[in-house]
Formats: structure tokens, sequence, C-alpha cells
């Protein structure tokens, strides 16, 4: 339940702080004195798209706070709760902070319970919170997407599972018969493309490169292309260490087998000349193995040669070619013929394909069908129950005779079955059914459109319900039944209702009043107003403007007194 709102720098409301209580609230006011900015408001906090023009002239932001409780459990603290929100009150009682402030220029911003979050989690924690039916919402109904909506959300949980069924087939289906239409339509640009891929697959299967080939050869390329110095640098080093020229003595070995002799000869004289001597025999040995390592490369190289680099070079150009025309680099290549391979099985299996998907598209045909079937079995049965329990509500709403038919038309089979709904009313004995719209008056669809609400609302309930002037076109006992309605609405939920009607104002449990006062200066002139909730002997006074354009009205206070006491009067009756 909505605590309270309040607003700044909206529309004509300045600063304005409403209190909403449980049961029905009303909130009245003149023409353009800011009731519309009260379900804006209420639109906003609840991630409505927001609109700089809202903005209050000469304001920077409009904001608007609410404050919301509910039991800890309820959809919209758990959602809540996810975004990282964070809540106070006890265990059986939450209250929840909400907050959206929409920037004169720039970005609007949204909080909830202390924490900023995207606006999508306002409208979440919206749609579980309250339900807003605005002067518009008659035009929604008259769509008939719109209708079947309205009628699959009724339908609940056992529609709603047999839909799923039949949209996961209807997509299958959809999938099958576009790839087979590809199929056999392109047949011919299939095959060149076959033909295309099989070319390069045995290009490139005739090379056959490796992943990491083309950083090898590099290396390899560049070792050979500087073979002379190599071989010059090892040759040069071995020479130092062992000296292959006869009566040579200048070589590393041979100098310190000659250091290692003269300690050996004096070292049992000192032992720390012993250490010495085991240290110039263990060099002697690492020298050794390295004029070995050294002897062998250079066989390696002479090994190599030429010839084994022209067979780089060659190999560096097949992978060269197959880069320039296939991609980036070699890895990249393997990567591409990877995919090409696949979709080259895919087109030369096309007969078989072809064959293959027509069966599937058989088969998925059938099942939709089975599947379509089921839903509209559901939808038609679901369709008498909803137009029985509105016909119950119109009757409440001074409309006894009027009779609403649902129409579930079998036909071809689409996203969200293979029926036609349609909502036909027939106002009054011996009238034909027709569409909404067409065949009720303003008053009358109004008063349809509540009952539809009040039916849903039984099916998917939300703690407040929202209600912009949809009595708008109604007078005398219907407004009084509306009214009526609207009250045992308010029983079960929180119910605030914007509206016109003292037959309808007189049924509240609370009411708001909106005030407007135009301050006139030239073009720095403005217009603000300031919201109060009324005591009953401003109520009188406000029904009585209400009735009669004049508050001071002998006449119009003593009608005025009289509908609240009917209205409560039947509240106590009821309670």
């Amino acid at each position: 339940m909505i605590e309270s709102v309040n607003i700044r720098g909206l529309g004509v409301i300045e600063e304005a702080s409403l209190p909403f209580g449980p049961g029905l609230t009303v909130v009245t006011g003149e023409t353009g004195a800011g009731k519309t900015m009260v379900v804006t408001a209420l639109g906003l906090i609840s991630g409505a798209r927001a609109d700089s023009g809202v903005v209050r002239r000469g304001q920077d932001a409009a904001v608007v706070e609410a404050t919301v409780v509910g039991a800890p459990d309820d959809a919209a603290f758990q959602i809540a709760s996810e975004a990282g929100a964070e809540t106070d009150g006890e265990d059986d009682e939450s209250v929840l902070y909400l907050s959206r402030t929409i920037a004169a220029k720039g970005r609007s911003r949204a909080h909830a319970g202390g924490r900023a979050v995207p606006v999508a989690v306002l409208g979440r924690i919206g749609e579980s919170l309250l339900t807003v039916h605005g002067q518009t919402d008659q035009l929604r109904l008259r769509g008939a997407a719109e209708q079947r909506a309205a009628l699959d959300a009724f339908a609940g949980s056992e529609l709603a599972a047999a839909l799923a069924e039949y949209k996961d087939v209807y997509r299958d289906l959809k999938a099958a018969r576009t790839e087979l239409a590809d199929v056999e339509q392109n047949r011919y640009e299939r095959q060149m493309e076959e033909q295309t891929l099989q070319a390069a697959l045995e290009e490139i299967d005739a090379v056959d490169p490796q992943k990491g080939e083309a950083q090898e050869l590099d290396a390899r390329a560049h070792k050979l292309s500087h073979i002379e110095e190599l071989r010059t640098a090892s040759a040069t080093a071995h020479a130092a260490l062992v000296s292959e020229e006869i009566g040579e003595a200048v070589d590393v070995v041979s100098l310190l087998d000659a250091a290692q002799r003269a300690l050996e000869a004096v070292d049992s004289q000192d032992p720390a000349l012993a250490e010495q001597t085991q240290r110039l025999r263990e060099v002697g040995y690492v020298i050794s193995d390295i004029a070995t390592e050294l002897a062998s490369y250079q066989q390696g190289l002479d090994a190599d040669g030429p010839a084994e680099l022209a067979a780089v070079e060659e190999r560096r150009a097949a992978l060269n070619a197959l880069t320039r025309k296939y991609a980036p680099d070699v890895d990249a290549v393997i990567e591409w013929a990877a995919k090409a391979r696949a979709r080259h099985l895919e087109l030369i299996d096309d007969p078989s394909r072809v064959e293959e998907l027509t069966q599937k598209v058989e088969e998925l045909s059938s099942e939709l069908s089975e599947h379509a079937e089921k839903v509209h079995e559901l939808r038609s049965e679901a369709a008498q129950r909803l137009a029985q329990n509105v016909d119950e509500e119109l009757a409440a709403l001074a409309m006894p005779n009027a009779h609403l038919t649902i129409q579930v038309t079998e036909t071809e089979p689409g996203p969200h079955g293979a029926d036609e709904v349609a909502f036909l009313l027939a106002p009054h004995p011996g009238a034909d059914p027709r569409p909404l719209g067409k065949g009720a008056s303003g008053g009358e669809l109004s008063r349809v459109m509540l009952a539809l609400e009040v039916v849903l609302a039984a099916t998917d309930p939300v703690p407040t319900f929202i209600f912009d002037e949809v009595d708008a076109g109604v007078g005398g006992e219907a407004a009084v039944e509306i009214g009526r309605r609207l009250a045992r609405l308010a029983r079960h939920v929180q119910v605030i209702v914007v509206t016109h009607l003292p037959q309808v104002a007189a049924f509240g449990d609370q009411h708001l009043t909106i005030n407007k006062t135009s301050h006139s200066d030239g073009a720095d002139g403005f217009t603000t107003s300031d919201i109060k909730a009324l005591s009953e002997d401003e109520r009188v006074k406000e029904l009585a403007r209400m009735l009669a354009g004049q508050s001071e009205s002998e006449a119009a206070r003593a009608h005025a007194q009289e509908l609240l006491t009917d209205a409560a009067r039947e509240r106590n009756e009821a309670n």
C-alpha cells in the first residue's frame, strides 16, 4: 500500500504532500488544477517514462517521493531487496521509500530504499505494487492484441503453460520453414557456394597449415639466413677453447690443463691449493662439454645449408598465399577452414536436407495444431467465465441488461496462437453485440473497462488501483453505482480515484482536493496548486461545488450532505 506521496516542482504543483490511507481515496479539483499531475507522479514512482516537460517552470528538477508499507514477503519488497534497497519496519510490516527525480535538463534518477537503482527496477516494483488506469486506457481495450492479452491474463497459469508450449513449437516451425525455403529457393547459389568452398578447402588441405607453424618458420628462416655468421662465430669460439693447430698451446683447455698440473704438483703441501685444483678440474669438464657442443653445432650448420633455407622459404610462401586469400594469419586460416568445412558439409547434404526439413515441417505443423487446439479450448472456456463475471459487475454498475460477449475465433496460427479474440458489447436487450467503442457510449465504455479491471484484479491482484476519471461521460444513478463499486473494491485493496463526480467522491474514505491559484503579472505570471486533506465539513463544501459550482449554496450543500450520509450508511452496512 502507498502510505504517502511527496511532490516538488511537478507541473502546477510547487510542493505538496498526499496522505493515502487504506480503502478508497478520492482526489478532486477544478479542471486544470493538477489532478492529472497526481496520477503522473504515481506513474513516475512506478517507473513510467520521464518527460522533462513536466518539470515546473523555473525549477531544475521535479521530485516525487513515496512511502510504501506492506509485508516483507510482498513482491514489491522482494524486488527492491534484490536490487540492494534497504527497508524499515517490523517483522510483520516493512516500509520502503521510493523516489524519482526528473531533471529539466539531463537524465532522470531513481532510488529505492536509499539506493540508486535503474528506472527499470522501479518499473518492476510498480508492476507488483499498483495498476494505473488513465483516461486513455479505454482506447487500449479496443485493440485486438490488448483484448487477447486481457483474456490470457484472466485464464491463468494453465493457459500460460499451454501457450508457452505453443510458442516453442511455433518458433521451431518458423525456423524450419525459413531454412527449407532457403535450401529450395537458393539452390543455385548454394551450389556455387559449395563449389567455392570445396576449392578453397582443397587448397588449404594441400598446404596443411599447423597452428604456430608460421612463427617457427620465421625463426628457422632467420637462423638460416645468418648461417655463415653463425658458423664463423662457433668455429672461432671452438678454436679458442680447443685449438686444432699442432703445436699451438694457447687454447683455453690447454691453459687450464697447465694450470691444473702446476697446482697438482704442490697441492699436497697445502690443502687450500687442493680446493683450487678441484675447481680448475670442474671448469675443465665444463669447457670440454662446451667445445664438444660447438663442434656438433658446426656440423649441424653444415648439414642444413642453403637447401633447407630454400625449403623454408617455399613453405612460408605457401602459407602467405593462404593468408592473403582467407585470413590475416595462419591460425585464423585454420579457424576459417573449420567453419568452411562445416558449412560445406551442410551444403553438399542439400538433397537429404530438403527431405529432412520437409518431414520436420510436417511433424511440427501437426504438433502446432494440437497445441493450438488446446490453447483455443482454454481460451474459449476462459472467455465464457470472464464474460459472465463482467456481466455481474456491469449489473452492479447500473447496466443490468448489458451483456459482454468474448468471441474466440480460430484463424491461421500466429506467434500468440491460432485465435482471434474480440470483446463485443450489447448494451441493452435487442442490440447486436458490437466491438467495444462502437457498441457503447463513453459512459458505458468507462463502466465496462472498470468491470473488466475489477474482474481481472481477482486473478492477478495488486495492492493499489489508481483510476483517473474512469467515470468520464457518466452521471446520475450510474455515477452512484460506480462509486459504490469502487468502494466495494476498496474493501480488499487500496483504491485511489481522480474524479469530477460528487456521487463517486462521496464514497471516499479519504478526500483530497487540489486548489489552483493563478498570479497574473504579465509574462512573469504563474500558477500554483496545493493539495489538502478535507475534513467532513470541508467535504460538504467541496461536493457542493462539484454539484452546483457554488460551495455556499444551501441546496447544493444539503444535497452534498445527503450523498455523504448515504455513502457512509452503505459502507457501514457493508462492514
